[in-house]
C-alpha cells in the first residue's frame, strides 16, 4: 500500500491488530512498504481515536471500558480458576493481580474461609466483596495505570513488601517457552515483587497464549513455581515447561 492510501492501511492495521493480538512498528513498516515514521502516526492516529492502545516497538488492542466491568470468564478460564482455588487452603494469605483469567478465580473463593488477599485491581477487590465468606481485603494503593487498569508503581511495591503471602495467581499476555511469562504492560516491577513476596507463583493462561512471543519478559521461569492452563496445550510444549522445573497443571474444558 502506498501513503496515499492512508485509510486503507490504517484500516488493515486494525484487522492484522484484531486476527494477532498485538502489532510491531517495524512488521507494519515491512508490511506497508513505508517508513516506520509513517507506521508510528498510523498509530497515533488510531490510538487518539480510541481504537488501539500504543506500546513501545508496536500496539495492542484496547482494552475494554472499565464502566463496561469484567466480561464473562470464558469455559476455559473457569475451569482454570476452579483448579487455582483448589490450591487455596483455608486461611492462606494470597496476591491475585490484575487480569480476566485471574478474576474468575474469585467466584471460586465463595467457601473458602479466613482468607487474605492482597490484590492492585479494583475489578478484584469489588468482586472479593461480593463473597459470602469476605475475605480480609488489602489493597496494593499506588499509581492507577489505565492501560492495565491496575495500580502500578514504587508505594504499591512498598507496600507488597511490606507482607509475604502463600501464593501469588497472576495471568500473563503470553507465555514464551524460552524465558517465561510475557506481557504487553511495560510497568513489570510490580509483578516481580509480587513473585519475590509470594512462597509459591501460579501462572493462569489459557494454551492458545503459549508460545506467544512478546517483547516484555514479566518473569522468568525461575520464578514460576506452577503453571494452570488447559488440556489443549500440545505435547511439545508441555515437554518444554516441564524441563523448566514447572509443576504442569492441564484441566479439561467442559463443551
Amino acid at each position: 500500500m502506498s501513503k496515499r492510501n492512508t485509510p486503507q492501511r490504517r484500516h488493515a492495521i486494525l484487522a492484522l491488530l484484531a486476527e494477532q493480538g498485538e502489532v510491531s512498528v517495524d512488521e507494519l513498516s515491512r508490511r506497508f512498504e513505508t517508513s516506520e515514521v509513517t507506521i508510528r502516526k498510523d498509530l497515533a492516529a488510531l490510538e487518539k481515536n480510541g481504537l488501539l492502545l500504543r506500546r513501545y516497538g508496536g500496539a495492542v488492542p484496547r482494552p475494554q471500558d472499565a464502566e463496561d466491568g469484567l466480561r464473562p470468564p470464558s469455559a476455559c478460564q473457569q475451569a482454570i480458576a476452579r483448579a487455582a482455588a483448589a490450591r487455596i487452603r483455608e486461611h492462606a494469605r494470597i496476591v491475585v493481580d490484575s487480569g480476566s483469567t485471574t478474576a474468575a478465580l474469585i467466584p471460586e473463593l465463595g467457601h473458602t474461609r479466613g482468607l487474605v488477599v492482597m490484590t492492585n485491581s479494583l475489578d478484584v477487590a469489588n468482586a472479593l466483596r461480593e463473597l459470602e465468606n469476605e475475605p480480609v481485603l488489602l489493597m496494593t494503593g499506588g499509581t492507577w495505570d489505565p492501560h492495565s487498569e491496575s495500580f502500578q508503581g514504587q508505594v504499591a511495591e512498598q507496600v507488597l513488601r511490606s507482607y509475604d503471602f502463600d501464593q501469588l495467581f497472576i495471568g500473563a499476555d503470553g507465555i514464551d517457552l524460552a524465558r517465561g511469562t510475557t506481557s504487553f504492560n511495560e510497568l513489570l516491577g510490580l509483578s516481580r515483587v509480587m513473585a519475590e513476596v509470594a512462597r509459591e507463583v501460579v501462572v493462569m493462561v489459557e494454551s492458545d497464549k503459549v508460545g506467544r512471543r512478546i517483547p516484555n519478559l514479566e518473569l522468568p521461569w525461575s520464578s514460576v513455581h506452577t503453571l494452570i492452563t488447559d488440556e489443549r496445550l500440545p505435547p511439545e510444549a508441555r515437554e518444554q515447561i516441564a524441563a523448566r522445573g514447572v509443576e504442569l497443571v492441564c484441566v479439561a474444558v467442559p463443551t
